[in-house]
């Protein structure tokens, strides 16, 4: 998909479906700027929005502590549930960036209606579509597992390159207190 903007939404179990949505409201990635305003308005005082934000550095080692950054704070956010699938689909994209893109890389984790988005930033404006994959090929499956686990998926371009997405389902909603 090289449009502007791809966007995969289905309930866990259905028929995927890849649906080019051109600037639509639904594709447009909850990223830092939105954050940040909500943060200046005071939007997310006691609403169970939580966010947190890393820039990961161009070398392999960047994939693990990116498991390892996702694993410690779904586990302050009392999502520890969530953190095998969301370590895995988050070290898919990662690899993915550090693979295929330029320039820096970073990791957004935020929690918000019921929703856990995780969302990797790079510098690379072409956006990532599933390849057709054979039994002896050793990569090129991320996308699919990306696709498999998450309810709804997708990618943006943004004003340095691109964001990949995905959501979870959130079965506990953050304490106030959290990080």
């Amino acid at each position: 998909m090289n449009s502007s903007a791809a966007l995969t939404c289905r309930p866990p179990g259905a028929v995927s479906l890849a649906v080019p949505a051109l600037g639509s409201r639904e594709a447009r990635p909850r990223g830092r700027f939105r954050t940040l305003l909500r943060r200046l308005a005071g939007l997310d005082a006691g609403t169970g929005h939580r966010d947190a934000s890393w820039w990961l550095a161009r070398h392999p080692s960047s994939v693990g502590r990116a498991r390892r950054l996702t694993r410690e704070r779904l586990t302050a956010w009392d999502l520890a549930e969530q953190s095998v699938a969301a370590e895995l689909l988050v070290s898919e994209l990662v690899t993915n960036a550090l693979r295929h893109a330029r320039g820096t890389v970073s990791l957004t984790l935020s929690l918000q209606d019921g929703l856990l988005r995780c969302e990797v930033e790079d510098a690379e404006p072409l956006l990532p579509s599933p390849r057709t994959v054979h039994d002896d090929d050793e990569g090129g499956r991320g996308l699919h597992l990306v696709d498999s686990l998450a309810c709804c998926w997708g990618s943006a371009r943004t004003p340095g390159g691109k964001a990949v997405w995905f959501e979870l389902p959130a079965s506990r909603v953050a304490t106030a207190d959290a990080p």
